[in-house]
């Protein structure tokens, strides 16, 4: 009998079912205008993207040109691609314009689909960013749809890492941008930190859709973007510590799974202490609960983190003599990110690699503040579904399924659960090797390079062919990609999410003609390509008639979705199609959130060695600790926004306040009113309101505004004065100061005076920001003790956040105030004193050049330049001269060729 539930969506359908019947209509109208936007020719279509990016930008709603826009769109992707669009894909574009998460199985072709929306939403000329998860895909796309933008008259670029300044800033003036989510964040986080509007890159956030929005918005979200400065180094330390960590038995330290945490039990601190005490590291009369132990507690609990926590060729791999973090949700390497706090070097000091110094935070950003910068956000994804609660609460995007355009045939087989890893891989090995001797090609997904080789391993011993996909094979991962569909092909992978190629049945025909024209460039391309598809068709026969695709799953991830993306590969557009997890009670999902209860049930059951138990119930039971995973996951990431947030209304203020002043010709008027301000805080803390003149520190007034204003002006004669009161004192150094600036202004010229103006508010801006940030970093890490204290941790951040952001913005003013008042032109001497200096130096560093050779001196010249009191037997007499400065016994050589020669 169905539950009621079930009846009701029968009959009125589910509510993801009317958001894709209601953008029939518009489907209906596209496919309407099809006839005639083939017959426009190509320069008629580029001026149909004329005519439309015209009326967008006199008003017209970019609603009511999308029918003529995806239209144009569809016509031009067919020429330049030899690709006509699916009904699917309009619908999915449509979606995404009305920004949405567009949630499309594999290869139903959403690097197109992102084409439709990006094209609509540029004719506003205010440019479109589409965001990808690495470099690789960034360049491919846009090298692949810069031929669909290029037939509609539209510019398209590409940002990637190291690019140089001037080709990146044309990459953000072009209609369609193509970059990593990284890449984006930190060049906002680098504009904002620049000198003038010029040399900023980003033209604004107006639109953006992010492909695998799911691993950029939630995955990646968990770690904030930072660009940092080096501080001292402390390498020597982390050594120390690290030889002492392999000598703490277990019953020193607590481990829980669940949560990634590491702590040392009273037993723990006990021995830690005595051995710092003994290597020198703890000063006799101190313990590790002393105020002035602070740093060396958290050394040493980095350290253990280090080795308890983090474990090579899992959470990081060592490659040329470096550690590089693996992304533990695509299996790559994360080129250039560090953990933060040290525990980067502690790991570093465990492996034995150069120890790089900790970093300071100049800026940072998380993604979720920073995609919430956009005026309009949509993304798509293969899964997306159990997120839907996340996605719509932090960035506001709602998830639309677009059916798929066949129907799915895919098999997907019931869990099966062994009680040891070593059964469980003996179980996989019997299965690939069961389904290659038929010829199906077999996609195995692990969740380590670790386990990924070991695999690898007993493959081998049986035979098997095989290739290997991880963080080591990072560069051939397209190539891999691309043959794991071929007849009899095995490939093992660790994770599959956004690799970006699609496997196809029988193999990717773009990487055969790429290939085969790579290895005789003489081929005529079309003949290559027939050649190629005709063999293709043939193999992709024998591979359906072999079941298709078999993704096999060694363990099941934390998330459903990354589960999902993997069995996703198989039974792409209504192929044939298999996909099966093993998995064991040793695996880390079953161990810390599976039932004990399963353990006992499988041993009350009597079950043999080497058998599994195969049930919808596990699926159920494993489906609710994911679930558990995931919810516990959003509840981190929801506090950490919470946080970032104070921080995230005090970074936009300050960055705004930086744009404003960068656009501004003249700033004299906001240093005006800083100075105003610092008078009347001078006036209120030395002569306090309701107060009499004999109870005012004029003394004190008087030495502020020497230091702070640069004035010396008879403070303490005025406050003897009849009838004065604070304003009058006011208005007089008001007065002083403003006088003071003008003639500034007439000594340096008013251009002159204005980029000093400038320079000076920037520079001190972003000195303040920086101690700013380091000041919250610290509160943040002590804050979370308040709970103790049965006090909020967040509104305690809250208010003591906003109490440090206006002593910044007291102390921003004084401090230009400051700088500006002590800002004074050269005098002459000084002038000429300097051009000397620079004369001097450009003399050494061209090497003595200029100094005459002996050779060409006349007799007895070259001793007349000989420093007055120069012994040529006494080097006391020689003063201090660098070693390319001329020899001051006047032979014209440079001093380390002449006496300073070494024997």
């Amino acid at each position: 009998m169905l539950g009621l539930g079930t009846l009701a969506k029968k009959v009125f359908g589910t509510p993801n079912d009317r958001k894709v019947k209601s953008v029939r209509p518009l489907v209906a109208k596209i496919n309407a205008l099809e006839p005639d936007f083939k017959a426009l020719t190509d320069d008629e279509i580029k001026a149909k993207t004329e005519n439309l990016a015209m009326r967008a930008q006199q008003g017209e709603s970019l609603d009511a040109l999308l029918p003529e826009a995806f239209a144009n769109c569809r016509e031009a992707a067919r020429r330049a691609l030899g690709l006509r669009a699916f009904d699917v894909q309009l619908k999915g574009g449509i979606f995404l314009h009305q920004g949405n998460i567009a949630e499309m199985k594999t290869g139903e072709g959403k690097t197109l689909m992102a084409t439709f929306p990006a094209y609509l939403n540029a004719l506003a000329g205010k440019g479109v960013h589409i965001v990808t998860v690495n470099d690789y895909l960034a360049k491919r796309d846009a090298e692949w749809m810069s031929k669909v933008y290029g037939a509609l008259g539209l510019t398209t670029g590409v940002v990637y890492p190291y690019q140089p300044d001037e080709e990146k800033r044309e990459a953000y003036r072009a209609d369609i941008t193509y970059a990593t989510n990284n890449e984006l964040g930190f060049d906002y986080l680098r504009d904002n930190m620049k000198a003038s509007i010029e040399d900023m890159s980003q033209r604004g956030h107006f639109f953006a859709i992010v492909d695998e929005v799911d691993s950029i918005l939630i995955d990646e979200a968990r770690t904030p973007l930072i660009i940092s400065g080096p501080s001292q180094d402390r390498s020597d330390l982390y050594t120390k510590i690290d030889a002492l960590i392999p000598e703490i038995l277990p019953e020193h330290f607590t481990l829980d799974e669940k949560t990634r945490n590491v702590t040392y039990t009273d037993d723990g601190n006990e021995f830690i202490e005595q051995r710092l005490r003994a290597a020198g590291l703890l000063p006799e009369g101190q313990n590790l609960y002393d105020p002035e132990s602070t740093t060396l507690v958290h050394h040493v609990t980095q350290a253990l983190r280090a080795h308890k926590l983090f474990h090579r060729d899992q959470q990081y791999m060592v490659r040329d003599g470096e550690v590089m973090l693996i992304d533990e949700f695509t299996g790559r390497m994360m080129r250039g990110r560090r953990l933060s706090d040290g525990l980067h070097q502690a790991i570093e000091a465990k492996e034995g690699v150069a120890i790089q110094p900790e970093n300071i935070t100049l800026a940072s950003v998380t993604f979720q503040n920073y995609f919430r910068l956009y005026e309009k956000l949509a993304g798509m994804t293969g899964t997306a579904k159990t997120e839907a609660e996340e996605f719509m609460e932090i960035y506001g995007l709602g998830v639309v399924e677009v059916p798929t355009n066949r129907p799915i045939a895919r098999v997907d087989d019931h869990d099966q659960v062994y009680r040891t890893a070593r059964e469980k891989f003996e179980g996989v090995v019997a299965s690939i090797k069961e389904a290659h001797a038929k010829g199906q090609p077999i996609l195995v997904g692990t969740t380590s390079i670790e386990k990924s080789e070991a695999l690898s391993e007993m493959l081998k011993k049986e035979g098997v062919p095989h290739n290997v996909l991880n963080a080591r094979q990072h560069e051939q991962e397209a190539q891999i990609v691309a043959d794991a569909g071929k007849f009899g092909a095995v490939t093992i992978a660790t994770n599959m999410a956004g690799r970006g190629t699609d496997i196809q049945l029988g193999g990717n025909v773009e990487m055969k003609v790429l290939e085969a024209l790579a290895a005789d460039p003489e081929a005529h391309p079309d003949e290559i390509r027939q050649r190629i598809e005709a063999e293709h068709a043939e193999e992709k026969e024998r591979v359906k008639a072999a079941g298709g695709l078999f993704v096999l799953g060694t363990e099941r991830h934390e998330s459903r979705r990354i589960d999902n993306q993997l069995r996703g590969r198989s039974g792409r557009q209504g192929d044939p199609g298999r996909s099966s997890f093993f998995l064991s009670l040793e695996d880390d999902l079953m161990r810390i959130f599976g039932s004990e209860r399963l353990d006992s049930v499988l041993s009350k059951l009597g079950m043999k060695e080497g058998e599994a138990i195969v049930h919808p119930w596990v699926n159920k039971s494993l489906e609710k600790a994911q679930a558990k995973v995931e919810g516990r996951n959003f509840d981190i990431r929801k506090q950490l926004l919470k946080f970032d947030d104070v921080m995230n209304d005090q970074r936009k203020a300050i960055f705004g306040q930086r744009l404003e002043i960068m656009e501004a010709k003249d700033v004299s008027e906001i240093t005006e009113d800083m100075r105003h301000q610092v008078i009347d805080d001078l006036i209120e803390l030395y002569l306090p309101a309701k107060s009499y003149a004999d109870q005012w520190n004029a003394d004190g007034l008087y030495a502020s505004v020497l230091e702070k204003l640069g004035l010396d002006i008879p403070i303490i004669d005025w406050a003897k004065e009849e009838g004065v009161d604070q304003e009058l004192m006011r208005e007089r150094i008001c007065e002083a100061s403003d006088k003071k600036m003008a003639e500034k202004m007439e000594a340096f010229g008013p251009e002159t005076m204005r980029n000093i103006e400038k320079q000076v508010l920037l520079q001190t801006i972003d000195t303040k920001w920086r101690e700013h940030l380091l000041t919250l970093e610290h509160l943040r890490s002590v804050v979370g003790f308040r709970g103790y204290a049965q006090r909020d941790p967040l509104s305690e951040y809250k208010t003591e956040g906003f109490a440090l952001f206006e002593s910044l913005l007291n102390s921003l003013r004084q401090d230009v105030t400051q700088k500006l008042a002590q800002v004074r032109p050269l005098t002459e001497a000084e002038q000429k004193a300097m051009m000397e200096q620079y004369l001097a130096q450009q003399r050494a560093a061209a090497g003595g050049a200029t100094a005459v050779h002996p050779d060409a001196a006349p007799e007895g010249e070259a001793e007349a330049e000989a420093d007055s009191g120069f012994d040529e037997n006494n080097p006391e007499t020689w003063g201090d001269p660098g070693r390319n400065d001329p020899c001051p016994c006047g032979s014209g050589n440079k001093f380390k060729h002449c006496h300073g020669r070494i024997a």
